[in-house]
């Protein structure tokens, strides 16, 4: 598997799952995505890397009680690699965010904030001195999107845009629905689609060898199909929730789909 040594700032570079079940989440992403686990020793709470064999490409931890008395689901956070996390939640605030975890270091080695778009998106900003971010992505196990649902894309892409200092372009969408691709340097990091019904929140996407396969692997382990297998341009896909009800969306991907002519 390749491994990513830098990210660019801008670019989501990580992913965690604050969870009601951390054990059970550890049994059921092994399962499905064949994932081993390392505790971070020296923290203030739990937390667990996910690897594949060569470096760490997420994050496990307990829900905070603030999340579950406010009853908040388990859920996965996308962060995005930047260059001054104080800059960039101070932009978020003044571009009508809401900074939702104050900038603060992490066992000396990061600094990062929890922020929330004007639609309601709720993405992670880090810089981490010590490592640049998930090890492998794009890969069978791995991280490989990242895609905000909103009702508002417009609104949402002026925020990223401005904050993120992100790229936008168009994209196509069967159902005629406003869809933006968003790109650093050129190259698209991750996109914005408005889907009728559902909640603004950031979707993860996971990599997967055989989604067919997969799908079954997931349900036998306990989780639950939202759908079942289906055909898009990137890959065959299906959104899913693991047994503590956090979503994500598992993609087998089309080695010959080119995002920049999408």
């Amino acid at each position: 598997m390749p491994q990513v040594s830098e990210y660019a700032p801008g670019t989501p570079s990580w992913v965690d799952l604050a969870t009601t079940d951390v054990e059970g989440a550890k049994t059921f992403y092994n399962a499905v995505f064949g994932w081993s686990y390392e505790s971070v020793p020296g923290g203030e709470m739990e937390y667990e890397t996910a690897s594949l064999g060569q470096g760490p490409l997420a994050g496990i931890m307990p829900q905070p009680d603030e999340m579950r008395q406010m009853g908040a689901p388990p859920a996965w956070t996308t962060y995005v690699t930047v260059a001054d996390v104080d800059a960039t939640a101070a932009a978020a605030s003044e571009a009508g965010g809401m900074v939702l975890q104050e900038p603060m270091d992490v066992m000396g080695i990061l600094r990062m904030a929890i922020l929330r778009d004007p639609t309601g998106g709720v993405v992670g900003v880090w810089k981490n001195d010590d490592s640049s971010g998930a090890a492998v992505v794009n890969e069978p196990g791995a991280f490989t999107w990242a895609d905000l649902v909103t009702a508002d894309v417009p609104a949402a892409s002026d925020f990223y845009t401005g904050v993120l200092g992100w790229g936008a372009t168009d994209m196509p969408d069967p159902q005629g629905n406003p869809s933006k691709m968003f790109t650093v340097n050129g190259a698209p990091v991750a996109s914005a689609r408005s889907l009728p019904n559902v909640p603004t929140h950031w979707a993860i996407y996971f990599a997967v060898a055989d989604a067919d396969r997969s799908a079954e692997t997931v349900k036998a382990a306990g989780g639950q199909l939202m759908m079942e297998p289906f055909d898009t341009p990137p890959g065959r896909m299906f959104p899913a929730m693991d047994p503590a009800g956090a979503g994500f969306a598992a993609i087998q991907l089309d080695p010959d789909f080119d995002p920049t002519s999408a």
